[in-house]
């Protein structure tokens, strides 16, 4: 088993692939967009990351009819959080894009322009990396190879790594208490029934 050393891997689901991004409070240690597929094979062998806290995004209502997108995320969420259970793996949590909004940007109207803003500003206020942060491959920034949906999944590490270690309410990784999430004894390396 690998050593823990406080460290989040968050996980920005989505329809077919997921961004997920492992965080140590101070740099993005690994980052990466995936087929949900591969995210399954890296969260079944969670033992082997150095991390102690998964948080994945939590999708939630905006009031608004959704569509077979948002229901596909959301079954990939569950099966994110089953496999991690079945591994015994009880350290996780789920958050919204809503509460990485407030914290981050202190607005539920943020949009991700803000919040990629918001991230640049508190770990390249200098602009060292240009606009983004992200600098050149001669000259790396601190958000080096960073796209898409990795700032997302960076942007719920952050939130969540800062609301855990700051003592306020609400960064408590989901124990047990004897929800029978679906494993069985004998089970393969994705937590399904085996036969």
């Amino acid at each position: 088993m690998t050593e823990k050393t406080n460290t989040v891997l968050a996980i920005d689901p989505g329809t077919k692939q997921s961004a997920y991004c492992l965080y140590d409070g101070y740099t993005p240690l690994d980052f990466a967009i995936h087929d949900n597929d591969h995210i399954l094979s890296i969260l079944a062998d969670i033992d082997k990351i150095a991390c102690d806290w998964v948080v994945i995004e939590k999708v939630a209502s905006l009031g608004m009819p959704v569509g077979k997108d948002v229901f596909e995320t959301v079954f990939w969420t569950g099966r994110f959080c089953q496999l991690l259970h079945c591994r015994g793996f009880f350290t996780w949590d789920r958050w919204t894009r809503k509460e990485v909004k407030m914290h981050l940007c202190n607005s539920t109207r943020a949009k991700d322009s803000n919040i990629i803003t918001a991230l640049v500003d508190r770990f390249d206020p200098e602009r060292e990396g240009g606009k983004y942060g992200k600098g050149t491959k001669k000259n790396p920034g601190y958000f080096y190879n960073f796209s898409a949906d990795i700032w997302q999944a960076f942007a719920l590490a952050v939130t969540y790594y800062d609301n855990l270690f700051s003592g306020r309410d609400g960064a408590q990784a989901t124990r047990c208490n004897g929800i029978n999430l679906g494993c069985y004894p004998s089970t393969d390396s994705f937590g399904c029934a085996a036969g």
